[in-house]
């Protein structure tokens, strides 16, 4: 439908009314090239470094357990896959637009190309902004804020300060005429269910899933739980562990006394029993 349905003459007409309209030329270039991989990708590097280096530095520290006893496993994860979604945007965009070959804006004429739905600009923006606030909101940063019951004015500042740039840059590229409105649209869905598959992948295997190293015995339901302690080498065949009361747990064995009967505090004191 965005290349020769019937959206087609309804996006132009609103593309063209976009584009002659009274918003400053100087400011939709600005918004336009927050769309720049120049500019998103820098961005969207520093947070995947600082969220890394938070994740590992708290993972390194010896909290290898979350804060309601679930492991820290796999802090590289977040970080790393908001790259890989980030380098899936032209891998999909650019086989989208040579499939559909829609043709840009007139101020687009005679380009090297044809193809101009979905928006680069706008799905590199979506995704690199998106993936950014989602690393913060949801690392270690995020986890502090969290406990300390900011997480909805902190989540909500940023939620909206990602749609205001994208709705921004959405903007800026139909005033300046390199996309129609259905283009920028596009790039927002194709974002969307990148931003949905990280959200997948780290909420499976990310941090937080009890998939780490070193998982302590708090995680697995084994709190207070008697350790195994084998008889002793060579010792009598009817020696069985005994935990004192009142005393961490160790390995005893008790040997026989006598004629081979047991004997302990309930017994007389030590003497044999019987």
């Amino acid at each position: 439908m965005a290349g020769h349905g019937p959206l087609r003459t309804l996006d132009e007409r609103l593309g063209r009314a976009v584009a002659g309209g009274g918003f400053p030329s100087s400011a939709a270039h600005f918004l336009a090239d927050l769309g720049n991989t120049a500019v998103a990708l820098p961005v969207l590097v520093l947070v995947m470094l600082w969220t890394g280096w938070r994740g590992g530095q708290e993972w390194r520290g010896g909290s290898r357990e979350a804060v309601d006893g679930v492991v820290r496993g796999r802090w590289w994860l977040p970080p790393l896959a908001a790259g890989a979604a980030l380098a899936a945007v032209p891998a999909l965009v650019v086989p989208l637009k040579l499939w559909l070959a829609r043709p840009g804006p007139p101020q687009m004429a005679g380009g090297a190309h044809e193809g101009f739905y979905p928006s680069g600009h706008a799905a590199t923006a979506a995704v690199a902004y998106g993936a950014a606030a989602l690393l913060v909101l949801k690392g270690p940063a995020g986890r502090e804020r969290r406990r300390r019951g900011r997480r909805a004015t902190v989540a909500g500042v940023m939620v909206t300060g990602v749609i205001v740039v994208e709705a921004g840059v959405g903007v800026g590229l139909v005033r300046c005429g390199y996309h129609w409105p259905l283009d920028v649209l596009g790039s927002w869905c194709l974002a969307g269910a990148l931003l949905a598959a990280w959200c997948a992948v780290c909420g499976r295997w990310g941090p937080g899933t009890g998939s780490g190293r070193n998982r302590a015995p708090e995680a697995d339901g084994l709190r207070g739980a008697a350790p195994q302690c084998p008889a002793a080498a060579g010792g009598p065949r009817g020696a069985v562990p005994k935990r004192p009361r009142g005393r961490s747990a160790d390995c005893r064995t008790e040997a026989p006394h006598g004629d081979g009967r047991r004997t302990g505090p309930g017994n007389g004191g030590g003497q044999s029993s019987g």
